[in-house]
């Protein structure tokens, strides 16, 4: 029963996914786009974790951190650019 569930949850966040690349090809704004990535990085977390737990393994739930890590900091230099046009002072 649970590898229904996993499948379900796999297939929820990879429609996610798909949605936020439409919202970075369409998105009326900048700040729109960069929400979008921040989103995909959530989504792209989310599968980790789904897959860890499908193959019973630690090893994907930190990758899931170092991604989480990364994103993050890939959403700051995005918005730091997008409000000075300058990443580092």
């Amino acid at each position: 029963m649970i590898e229904y569930a996993l499948l379900f949850a796999a297939g929820c966040y990879g429609l996610a996914l798909l949605i936020d690349l439409w919202r970075i090809a369409v998105g009326p704004d900048a700040a729109d786009r960069i929400l979008a990535l921040d989103t995909m990085v959530i989504n792209v977390i989310a599968l980790l974790v789904l897959y860890g737990v499908w193959r019973g393994t630690a090893i994907y739930f930190e990758a899931a951190m170092l991604i989480a890590m990364v994103g993050f900091v890939s959403t700051v230099a995005y918005c730091r650019y997008l409000l000075r046009g300058d990443i580092i002072e």
